[in-house]
């Protein structure tokens, strides 16, 4: 009686054109795969790095139909002094307030109390957005 053979003999033919295949797809999806976790890594350290000074709204009060007070809490480095600027809307959605408001405390938290001047009754305040101040020279 004669034996069967099922496959070739193991390691005697070299690697099939499958194997090889996948051994090069397998390292292009390495190589892929850790360019894109770098790729987001960078881009997440440079947003928490470039926030050298960033903010928040605590609450805020309509004091009449032109004026809003806000207090807000400015996070910053001690040396930096900080601008944040902030907006009001109406019921409409329409802005009737804007300005911006200057931080030059040598704290890195600053809990403070603006008054932001409207030109008709606010409904709502927004931060849009803070930054380091231009140094002057």
């Amino acid at each position: 009686m004669s034996a069967v053979r099922e496959g070739l003999p193991e390691g005697r033919y070299g690697r099939s054109a499958d194997e090889r295949a996948d051994r090069k797809l397998k390292i292009i999806g390495s190589v892929l795969g850790a360019a894109l976790l770098g790729t987001v890594g960078w881009i997440g350290w440079d947003y928490v790095a470039g926030q050298s000074v960033s903010a928040e709204v605590i609450k805020f009060q309509v004091m009449s139909d032109t004026e809003v007070k806000v207090h807000l809490e400015v996070r910053k480095e001690s040396s930096v002094t900080g601008v944040c600027s902030l907006s009001s809307q109406d019921k409409e959605h329409a802005e009737v307030g804007r300005a911006d408001f200057t931080f030059a405390q040598g704290r890195s938290r600053v809990d403070e109390l603006v008054t932001l001047k409207t030109t008709s009754r606010a409904a709502m305040i927004e931060l849009v957005g803070c930054r380091p101040a231009p140094s002057a020279r």
